[in-house]
């Protein structure tokens, strides 16, 4: 089976781990693979690795830029020739849609406000949607989309490069030195600001590690020249299980989410994980693995992070719990095995 995927870009985030993680174990159920996007860190490990991979410049919301992502994409399918187009996302879903096919949607989430526009644009372009947790999929439905087929983000685990010893060395952290970790673009739906005013409460020398990139950046590295060097901004990583074995804890302070990976990986490594209750976080959460938090809430973010940083047993109890979770509930064979059958369904 001849898989296309269509997606905006292939960086650091939540629904490029979810394809690259998709198109490695592919081979394993009979699919063939292939990348439309434009362009990033791992579009290019997927070339090196020989998986076909085209250019589609990013729509940027102008119609004359959706018009030239939607006619490389023609020429993608065209040279590609899928069974099957998997679009992640309402902008990839449209783009493919104008390229002349229906594709089947892989719905990541939206800004609350945003979901009737989403409901009435997946409708008109999309063979079918696929929610990643029952939180998303319960909003297109309240928005007037019929019922999406619910497919929960599952991990597709990495092994760390280097331990936990050289990563903090590197990023000159001393090895007793409490880490929280935010594996999170620097965009206003992750409420860094959040995240920074909770910082502040945080008690000693704990260090904040802010992985991502993005257009709020110079923004929050003036908010932060308060808290010194207690806060760093790392930029765009291709080396997060590294990151994980280094940190303590991880956090996100999201107002809104699908199924975040950054969550899930965390889980996976073994990290308690404090984060918003958005999205599907508040149900992966629900069998132990970390705190919820309500959004837009400083004092009881920093309440949380105190919690894990500085109480050595009750951060492994509940690194402990969030590893036992993931495998149980978040398995990649499981979701492979899922969106197999849907496709092989809609050939």
């Amino acid at each position: 089976m001849r898989v296309l995927h269509v997606i905006s870009e292939m960086g650091a985030g939540g629904a490029e781990t979810l394809v690259a993680g998709m198109v490695a174990r592919g081979e394993e159920y009979g699919w063939v693979s292939a990348v439309a996007s434009g362009g990033g860190f791992r579009a290019d490990a997927l070339a090196a690795d020989g998986t076909p991979t085209f250019p589609v410049p990013l729509a940027r919301r102008s119609k004359a830029g959706v018009l030239k992502a939607a006619w490389a994409t023609r020429r993608a399918i065209a040279r590609f020739r899928p069974d099957v187009v998997l679009a992640h996302n309402v902008g990839a879903s449209l783009v493919t849609r104008l390229a002349g096919r229906r594709p089947i949607t892989v719905f990541h989430g939206v800004a609350e406000a945003d979901y009737p526009a989403a409901a009435r644009f997946l409708r008109h372009t999309s063979a079918q949607v696929v929610a990643v947790s029952a939180a998303t999929a319960d909003r297109l439905t309240a928005a007037g989309l019929e019922r999406p087929v619910v497919i929960p983000n599952a991990v597709f685990p990495r092994p760390p490069v280097f331990g936990r010893a050289e990563i903090r060395a590197s990023l000159g952290v001393p090895e007793r030195t409490p880490v929280a970790l935010c594996l999170a673009r620097l965009e206003p739906q992750k409420r860094h600001d959040v995240l920074l005013d909770a910082w502040a409460a945080v008690d000693g020398d704990a260090v904040l590690w802010l992985a991502g990139d993005g257009s709020l950046r110079g923004e929050l590295e003036r908010r932060a020249q308060a808290l010194g060097r207690r806060v760093e901004f790392l930029g765009t990583r291709a080396d997060v299980p590294d990151l994980l074995a280094a940190a303590d804890v991880t956090v996100l302070t999201s107002d809104w989410e699908g199924l975040p990976l950054a969550v899930l990986e965390s889980m996976a490594a073994g990290r308690p994980v404090v984060a918003t209750d958005a999205g599907g976080i508040g149900a992966v959460l629900a069998g132990g693995g970390g705190i919820v938090v309500p959004r837009a809430d400083p004092a009881a973010t920093a309440a949380a992070l105190n919690t894990l940083l500085f109480n050595p047993v009750e951060r492994e109890t509940v690194g402990r719990s969030a590893l036992q979770a993931v495998e149980r509930d978040y398995d990649p064979h499981t979701l492979m095995k899922s969106y197999d059958e849907l496709l092989r369904g809609a050939r």
